[in-house]
Parts: C-alpha cells; structure tokens; sequence
C-alpha cells in the first residue's frame, strides 16, 4: 500500500505538509526527528489524515492534485 498524509504542525497549528509513503510511522518518525529539513523547523508533527492507494501511481497523482488550488480548497473542506 501506498498513503498520501496530511501532517500538521503542532507548534504551529497553521504549518501542513502533504506527502506520500509507503511507510507512515516512518515518515512522522522522520518529520520528528528533524530528518527532512523544511519540516524540521516546525516540528512536532501530527498525523491528522491518511488516504491509503494500491499503487505509487495513484498516491502521486493525488499527492499532486492536493497540491493544487481546487485539490487544497478540497482537502480544507473535506480533510483538515
């Protein structure tokens, strides 16, 4: 399986960050633990949403669509 999760920064409620993975408790783990470098400014991170797809394929494509315009105004009605 692959997860498209949404994270929200609890230091900073009005931080998010989109991303997919194969491998969530190792993503949040690495957002924590200052791993990636953008996100560790803002750490901790919370796990609020995961959506989960079968293939890379479909986790990139919605990845991407949430990135956009219309794909955030969707994800602040229907996901935050």
């Amino acid at each position: 399986m692959f997860y498209v999760s949404l994270l929200r920064s609890q230091s900073r409620p009005n931080r998010t960050n989109i991303g997919k993975t194969s491998d969530l408790r190792k993503r949040l783990a690495k957002h924590n633990e200052g791993g990636c470098r953008h996100p560790a400014k803002y750490r901790p991170w919370e796990l609020v949403t995961y959506l989960a797809f079968s293939t890379r394929e479909q986790a990139s494509d919605f990845e991407k669509y949430l990135k956009t315009g219309s794909g955030r105004a969707f994800a602040k009605k229907r996901l935050w």
